[in-house]
Order: C-alpha cells, then structure tokens, then sequence
C-alpha cells in the first residue's frame, strides 16, 4: 500500500469475527500475518506468471497491478505492462490506512503524482501506454485531484477515505483497536448496530460532487471529455511555492514529455492486454471436458504435458466454477492424468470435483492457490532413481491454497505450503521456509526440512519424519510447539497419519511411504507434531479431516 510500503500488515485476532474467519479460511480470533513481500513473486518474470494464471482460471477477468509510487515505479510500470496486466494502480502515499503505524502514516511512501508522471511518461516512451490503463489512489477526494490525476496521466481514479468519511468515519486512527466509535472500520456488532449511520446513498451523493466539480473544471479549461484531457500536461503550471525551500523544488520534470513523440497514446486503446501464450492444451482440454462439466458426468481424459504448458488445470477449474460455483462437483468427476513435465502452476486454483495425475515432474507453484480436488504427482515409473531424494515439485507449492488434496512422490522445493489454510498435503521432502504463515490445512512430510520451518504459523498441522534428528533446530518456534505422537491422547494422530500414508502410497506407488508403513511403530518414534501453542490437543483433534474421524469412531 502507498501508505506503508514494504511493511506488510497484520490483522489482530480480536478482529478475526467468525465471518471474517471464513473468509480468510482460519478459526476466529486467530491473529493473520500479511508478510512485506509476496512470496511467490521474487521477479518480474515471477508476477507474469500470476497474472497468466488469473488469466487463465477466468479470461473475461480484468487484472490489476498496484505499484506504490516511489523513484523508478515507471520501470517497474513497463514490466508490468509487458507482463499484460490490465490496468496498473499507482498508489501514493495519502492514503487513510488508519490501522497503520504512526510512524508510517507520517513518514513513509511518496506522493501519487511523482510516481503518475513518471509511469505515464515511461509507459509512453516504450510504446506501451495503449496496452494498459493507469489508475492512481492515495489521498484523492475531490474533482480538482481528478482533473489533476488525468492530467498527469491517470484514467481511472481510487477513492477509499473519502466515501468512508461519507459514511460516518471520523478519523479517530484507532482502526486496529475493534473499537471504532462510529461503527466504520469495526467487527464489533454493537458498535455497528448502534453506531453506523451510512447509507449507499451517502456515498452515490459523494461521487456526484466529485463528479460535478470534475466537471465544471473541465468545462473552464474548454475540455469536453475526460480523455481529451488525460496526459495533457500542458494545461498544468508550476506554482513557485510559499517558502524559499518550496522555490527550490525543481518539479518541472513532472511535466517534461522529454522525447517522446506526440502521437504516442496517452491513454488506453484497448479493452484488455492480451498474452502472447494462448494456453492452447489448456483450451484442447476444456473443449474435450465442457460437457461433462456442465452436466456433472464423469470423464476422465489423457495428454502429454511439456513444461511450455503453463498453469494447467486452471481452465478447467474456471469452467468448473462457472457452472457450479463453489461446491464445485463431486470427488473426481473430471479425471485428467498427464505425462511428461508440467510447467509453472500446475494445478493452480485447483477446483472441487477436478482430479489431475501427472507421471513426470513439474515446475514452481504447484496447486496455488488450490480450493479443492486432487493433485497426485509421481515420477515415471521406468525411473530408477530414489524419488524422496530427488525434487519433483519446485518452489512455492500450496501457496495460499485452501481446501483439496496434494500427494507428490517426492521432494517440493522452497516455500512449501506458505499461507496454507485448508489443503491436505503429502510431500517426501521440502527446502527452506516451509508452512511459513499456515493457519489451517495438514502438511505431512515425509523426509527432510530446510530452515525456518512454521515461522508466522498460527493454525493447521503438520507432521515431519526426522531422520536426521535434526528437525528441532532448524524450526522457528514463536508460534507453534513440537510434541511426539506416541502417548495415549495422540491416538486419532496416529490412525490419521497412517491412514494418509496408506493413501500416498495407493495413489502414487511411493517406495518411501511402503518402506515407512512396514516399520510403522518404528516410524512413528521419529515423527514430530508441528502445532500452533494456542490450540490444544484437544481441540486440534477436531480439525483431522472426516473420513479418519469416522474411522476413529468405528
């Protein structure tokens, strides 16, 4: 955000109501971490990705990209450009974010304006200011900053604290304490029955002034329509300030168009910025799957993958939740099974219903974002290698994902699970920083960890076999505990463990889980419960999945 950027966020758990619970998939009043980056975009090639799979889980979707405003954001605005993205936000520094620290509120972030123009004219200068819309947010709230917006190059315009205060906010800056006295930025019942006066209407009447004002300054510039006036920078003067340190600002180059040429777009020429990869598998594959999908049939389907077939799975899915919302279809209603080596996001946004075998390997990001199905990966089975010895998934699988099933007869990369918060997982291996930020979902591993294991991990399990006895230093324990699953009261664990091994093993023929059932007793000395210190064992029982529970019951 351009109030605070970089800095990442937190939501304290008294806030966390049982709605909101839902809909960031955790248990009420659990305290939510958002970390400063985005852990599953490290590079600009990193982002492309992601918006090829928004792209692809739903075509007609507009993709936006918000940037905070800060010295070289038009590069960044260029690559974002060539990443197609749909419109690109650049977010200044003004901004209510009332929840945030004092220091930053005052401190940190830059205006809106520096980061516009210089997006504009980068955007312009490459030749890619017809590909993409420009919006801009962070402080504005009346028709004079939207004429001055477009001016500098902005087509779309970001308005949060000023239909806030419409509805009644104050701006007491206690947003973060649940206690908001005017009922605006609280989960406290109370306060909102009682307190919150606003209406839609409210809010209509707002814009329309805006509106008006925008308006009627047009009309004195001798303006007719908003994009005749977008870019036009030279309907802007430089004021010479009321302070000898302000008539020092060199602020000219917010309006230099430097050498680039005239007719040059300087607004948007088309609806959306298509990518060059068209996904064709991924079409082959809805086109053979639509009916069944939209009747609810089973099918099952068969292809060879490449790791040029990028983000498969996703289209299905998105046709899957078109038609059925989400409840999704029933277990394995489509069944696609795959050889060869998948690319980047296999399985990403994974839907109810869908169920994808890959016999082969695939690359980063596999099963983002997921919500339901299933993902079984094995290697081929002429291999001769040991597979939980060998990375079959890459790095940042399960990221955000939050129902459905992975089984991988092998190791995951770096970033395994991060933010899981309902998918069940069995991996034989993963790299560093794994179930970093998990509030719910079960990630059993059965191999060896990297570092910093269940950092910011405030729900969900996991189970980790150390062979190496070396599991306990190379975790962060500030959320969660570790304890062995040999006592009385850890029985339900053990009958899920095993019934979950027993299941790997089924779906992917894994030699290292059929090795670990046949020394179970043994295995299990050498198993570690990973939960959060705030839940107990009691109550974690009630979070194995139905099918063991019905097992323990009978």
């Amino acid at each position: 955000q351009g109030a605070k950027p970089g800095e990442g966020g937190q939501l304290p758990g008294d806030k966390v109501s049982p709605m909101i619970a839902s809909l960031r998939h955790c248990k009420p009043g659990t305290t939510l971490i958002s970390p400063p980056p985005h852990h599953d975009i490290y590079s600009i090639e990193d982002l492309a990705q992601l918006i090829f799979d928004l792209k692809q889980v739903n075509p007609d979707a507009l993709v936006s990209v918000k940037l905070v405003a800060e010295p070289g954001v038009g590069t960044i605005a260029a690559g974002v450009a060539k990443a197609y993205a749909d419109l690109i936000t650049i977010s200044g520094y003004d901004g209510g974010t009332g929840a945030s620290p004092l220091t930053s509120v005052k401190y940190a972030g830059t205006p809106w304006e520096l980061g516009l123009s210089e997006a504009q004219q980068v955007l312009r200068a490459n030749g890619l200011r017809g590909r993409v819309r420009v919006q801009t947010d962070g402080g504005l709230k009346t028709g004079l900053d939207v004429v001055k917006a477009a001016i500098l190059g902005a087509e779309s315009f970001g308005f949060g604290t000023g239909p806030m205060v419409a509805l009644g906010c104050k701006y007491l800056r206690i947003c973060h304490l649940n206690n908001c006295a005017t009922g605006v930025a609280t989960q406290n019942d109370k306060l909102r029955r009682e307190h919150f006066i606003g209406l839609p209407d409210m809010v209509v009447n707002y814009f329309k002034f805006v509106a008006e004002e925008t308006r009627e300054l047009m009309a004195s510039l001798g303006i007719r329509k908003l994009t005749d006036l977008i870019g036009r920078t030279d309907l802007l003067d430089l004021s010479a300030g009321d302070t000898p340190r302000q008539g020092r600002l060199k602020l000219d180059v917010l309006l230099s168009q430097g050498d680039i040429p005239a007719d040059a777009p300087r607004f948007s020429q088309q609806e959306r910025n298509p990518s060059f990869d068209k996904g064709e598998l991924a079409e082959q594959m809805v086109a053979d799957a639509l009916g069944a999908i939209k009747a609810g049939t089973p099918i099952e389907l068969r292809y060879e993958v490449r790791n040029v077939n990028r983000s498969i799975g996703a289209r299905l899915s998105g046709e899957i939740a078109k038609a059925h919302g989400s409840k999704g279809l029933p277990d394995n209603t489509i069944r696609v099974q795959l050889t060869g080596s998948a690319g980047q996001s296999f399985g990403v946004w994974n839907h109810k219903g869908l169920t994808i075998t890959l016999e082969g390997d695939a690359n980063d990001y596999v099963g983002k974002g997921m919500g339901g199905g299933r993902l079984v990966i094995y290697p081929p089975r002429v291999a001769t290698f040991d597979a939980h010895r060998n990375t079959l998934i890459g790095n940042t699988c399960l990221y955000g994902a939050t129902g459905g099933e992975l089984y991988a007869a092998g190791m995951g990369g770096e970033r395994f699970g991060v933010r899981n918060s309902g998918a069940l997982t069995v991996v034989e291996g993963i790299g560093d920083h794994g179930c970093e930020y998990m509030t719910g979902g079960t990630v059993i591993v059965l191999g060896d960890t990297g570092l910093n294991f269940g950092a910011g991990m405030s729900g969900g399990m996991a189970f980790v076999v150390d062979d190496t006895n070396d599991f306990v230093s190379k975790t962060n324990k500030e959320m969660f505990e570790l304890t062995r699953i040999t006592s009385d009261e850890t029985e339900p664990f053990r009958v899920f463990l095993k019934t979950q091994m027993e299941r790997h093993l089924a779906l992917t023929g894994s030699a290292r889980a059929k090795a670990l059932l046949a020394e179970f007793d043994a295995t299990l000395s050498r198993v570690w419960l990973v939960k959060p210190k705030r839940i107990s064992i009691e109550d974690l029982v009630e979070d194995i999945p139905g099918q063991t529970r019905e097992v323990l019951e009978a």
